[in-house]
Order: C-alpha cells, then structure tokens, then sequence
C-alpha cells in the first residue's frame, strides 16, 4: 500500500469516527462542498457523507470520479449541470422520494452559489424534501480572507461594511456594462470571479478605477497560487509582467471605497485626519509604531508617509 493510500485509508477511518455520530436521513439531498483546488482540502464529514450517499449528482462526472477514485470510494454518478439542471432535479426527487441519500457536487467549492446547484435545492424543497448544506471550501471566502478589507470592528467600521458578491460578470454588451456600473459605485468589498480567457479584459477594465486597492487571488489552494494587492491602475501592468500571471482560474476582491475615494476639499482633509487619527490612536495602544502604521495604511487607503508622521506626533503628546 502507497504511503498517499494508506493516508486516504486513514482518513476515511477518521472521517467515520468524526461524523459517524451525526444522523444522516434518508431522503435527504445532502449539498456538499469539495475542493477548489487542494485535494487535502476535502473534510472529513464530506467524506463520510460521500461514502454514505446511494447517488452522488455531480456538474462533471469525470471530475467528481476522479475525486472519488482518489479516495477510494466508489458510487453511481448522475450529470447535473446547468444544461440539464432542471430536467436532473426531477430525477433527484425521484431517487428522494424513493428513500435514497442523493448527494451533490459541483466541480470546485460549494455549490449553488456560483456552480450549479440553486435551481436543484429549490425543486427539492418545492417537493417538500429536505436539503442539509456540508460547508467547505469557497473561493469567495477563501480570497476574502487573504485581503484584509472586511471587518466588523469598530475602528473600521466607517471604511467597510460587509462584502457583495458578484461572481462572473456577463461577457459583453450592455448587461457587462451595467455589471462594471456597479462596481465602480459598490462602497463594500467587491468578490468577482474570471477565467483566464477574459482576465485580460477584465483587468483593463478595473483600472479606471485608479487608486481602489484590488486583491487578486489566482489558482488558490494550488501548488502555484499567487495572491497579490495593489492599485487597480497596476492590474494590467502586473498581468504583462509574467506570463505565468495569466493562468488559471481567477477570484478578485475590489476593495471598499476610502474616504479619499469619497470625499474632497478641505472637509475631506478634516474627515480623513480624525478618521486616521481615532484609527492610529486605537492602534498604537496595542503594536509599535512602525507596525501600526502599515496596519493603518491596509485599512484606510491612506498615504504611509502621512500616516507615520500623524503617528509620531501622536506619540509625542
């Protein structure tokens, strides 16, 4: 037995130990999360579920065989993509209503926000049967997490307030248009997806933005993954310098407007040193100076220089 078996093997052993507990009802459509990219990411609790399940419906059969195979679980698959989702879901409830477990999968992170899977769950429960979520890996999440511009605490609260997810924007037309509109207007985070044939498009497009800070997270959780902030002015400059730059699926998170973004004149130059000094006074309760400074230029947008010398003359009082 290889060593990577013998690890599968291990984790299938636990998984049952670790979620065997829970009860698992019959007649169930289990939705469940899988890797967007690292294998090692799969939880244990999916796994048992998939090692329980009578039918795992998946976006891509090959996909999810492959997925199974690797951990050495073997079940009937069934296509549901977003070609034949709606016509898949009835024989989905066909398969509930006939007591079985019937899990689904899209081909990377969770379903049904992005990937198929919506239309499923609301005919399912339009049947009047159950739909229990198994949460994992989400490349919303996951990007968001590495870009530090979403927060609930008080000393930001006035620069961010939660996220909006987009997804993919359309591809053209007026529809794209609208979808850029409202970007450029968003004053929360923004989550937007790409593949690498339009990330070029994309990027051109997100530089009028200027000074806006964007994160872009590109093949995340993968051997090659690469995140990076910076100005939306430097994305397309970036996309040339390497070809590497353009590979691989995308996920971007377009920062909260600043109040430099927002304001103007003397009223904004008010606004922005009581902004930045509450920020630093808070800040410097608690790291050294040079630390609170670069914490406060990631959260505000705000020139470091000017930052570190509001911070000395705060310390010097």
């Amino acid at each position: 037995m290889s060593v990577i078996t013998s690890a599968y093997t291990e984790a299938l052993a636990a998984a049952k130990l670790v979620a065997g507990g829970q009860t698992y009802p019959q007649s169930t459509l289990y939705v469940v999360a899988t890797p967007i990219g690292n294998l090692a990411d799969t939880s244990l609790r999916a796994l048992y579920l998939l090692g329980l399940a009578d039918t795992v419906a998946c976006e891509d059969t090959r996909h999810t065989g492959q997925l199974l195979h690797a951990y050495g679980l073997h079940k009937p698959l069934m296509a549901l993509h977003e070609h034949n989702e709606s016509e898949a879901a009835q024989a989905v409830i066909a398969k509930l209503q006939a007591g079985e477990r019937v899990a689904y999968v899209s081909d990377a992170g969770t379903p049904a926000v992005s990937d198929p899977g919506s239309r499923l769950v609301a005919l399912v429960a339009a049947a009047g049967l159950r739909v229990m979520p198994l949460p994992g890996a989400s490349s919303v999440t996951t990007v968001l997490s590495a870009a530090g511009c979403v927060s609930t605490d008080e000393s930001r609260a006035s620069l961010v307030s939660g996220f909006l997810f987009v997804g993919f924007l359309p591809p053209k037309g007026a529809d794209r248009a609208a979808a850029l509109k409202q970007l450029t207007e968003a004053t929360r985070a923004v989550v937007v997806l790409e593949a690498p044939h339009r990330i070029e498009a994309l990027l051109k497009e997100l530089a009028t933005l200027g000074e806006r800070r964007v994160t872009v997270g590109r093949e995340l959780t993968k051997q090659f993954e690469s995140i990076v902030t910076m100005a939306a002015s430097e994305l397309p400059i970036w996309l040339a310098a390497k070809a590497d730059n353009a590979r691989g699926e995308f996920s971007l998170v377009i920062h909260p407007q600043t109040l430099m973004d927002k304001t103007s004149g003397s009223a904004a130059d008010e606004m922005i040193s009581t902004t930045a000094t509450t920020l630093l006074k808070r800040l410097l309760q608690e790291l050294p100076l040079k630390t609170a400074v670069q914490v406060a230029t990631d959260i505000s947008g705000l020139a470091k220089n000017f930052l570190y010398e509001l911070a000395l003359q705060l310390k010097s009082h």
